[in-house]
């Protein structure tokens, strides 16, 4: 067994670094790469797509992802650490640079992680920057999880949103803050898990990615996302919204069930985590990809993007764009 963050999980497959350009001569690529064209027309028009997992398998199998990585995925969320701030989550985090001019998605170094009031994130620790356990090489070697930012990047690449304040619209370059996040419910503890305990929120983004990895003892009617007009009231909950102003609800049940939606043409809820057996904790992993342009001087968060790259933990994930 294979021992982190105080979890033990079955040996990972060798780390890997996937190149789609490798792809460009199997005619199952394209094939590929058509259904994306296909959903990115959708995204163009709605400002959302939901993708059944099993829609998601093929896509990303077409984009070279390999097959024993998908049943490792599904246990990664083993290796998450304490959340510094919610009891009810354990968390890793990872910074990457997608940088179209260059075609490539590389690993950035470790930075404090923030979101603020004036970001339509109000929580007990809104402002306060927070430091997570970093993402495993396990998960960012897993052709899988490289499969899912090079898709998100076809998707969202060139597609015009709600601009946000003190962010460089004019760089090539994009920031993704991708998050493996486990919540537990445990009653009998005192624990409730808030896949949103801030209610209606946004998250500082251009384009946020929502993925299923799994759970265990999860009644059927939890963890439902809500998709808002943006006149929604910051903060408050799902049952005090105004039923007028949802523009979509969905919910993630099934392997890689993923959501896509510009963060800031929309504003977001999702409801709690139940337990199916309440003798039984409950528990719900979700990958989360937060992709917004850097930072310019003068923005709300008071600190900007490092772009350095990360020192002990490299990748250089190459791209390919039609």
């Amino acid at each position: 067994m294979y021992t982190t963050n105080g979890h033990k999980v079955p040996p990972p497959p060798v780390p890997h670094v996937l190149n789609v350009l490798d792809r460009r001569y199997d005619a199952r690529f394209y094939e590929t790469i058509s259904r994306i064209m296909s959903l990115r027309e959708i995204y163009l028009r709605d400002r959302f797509i939901f993708v059944r997992g099993e829609d998601m398998i093929p896509i990303l199998k077409g984009l070279g992802a390999r097959q024993e990585d998908f049943k490792y995925i599904q246990l990664i969320s083993d290796l998450t650490g304490p959340d510094p701030t919610l009891d009810f989550r354990t968390v890793t985090y990872g910074r990457y640079c997608i940088d179209f001019e260059t075609r490539s998605i590389r690993r950035l170094e470790e930075q404090a992680y923030t979101l603020t009031v004036q970001e339509d994130y109000k929580r007990h620790d809104s402002g306060i920057p927070r430091m997570f356990d970093e993402a495993p090489t396990d998960m960012q070697g897993n052709t899988v999880v490289q499969a899912l930012m090079i898709f998100k990047a076809l998707i969202f690449q060139g597609v015009r949103v709600k601009p946000r304040d003190r962010l460089d619209y004019s760089s090539t370059s994009w920031i993704c803050n991708m998050f493996d996040a486990s919540t537990h419910t445990d009653k009998k503890s005192g624990i409730r898990g808030e896949p949103a305990l801030e209610g209606v929120h946004s998250d500082g983004s251009d384009h946020t990615m929502t993925v299923f990895l799994g759970s265990s003892n999860m009644r059927p009617d939890s963890a439902v996302t809500y998709i808002h007009d943006n006149r929604e009231t910051t903060g408050i909950q799902m049952c005090e919204t105004n039923p007028t102003l949802i523009k979509g609800r969905v919910q993630h049940r099934h392997f890689l069930d993923s959501l896509l939606f510009a963060d800031h043409d929309f504003k977001h809820s999702v409801t709690s985590l139940y337990q199916l057996d309440l003798s039984q904790p409950a528990r719900r992993d979700m990958l989360i990809l937060f992709t917004r342009r850097p930072k310019m001087d003068g923005h709300v968060q008071g600190y900007g993007d490092s772009m350095d790259l990360h020192s002990t933990a490299s990748l250089h994930l190459p791209l390919w764009l039609p």
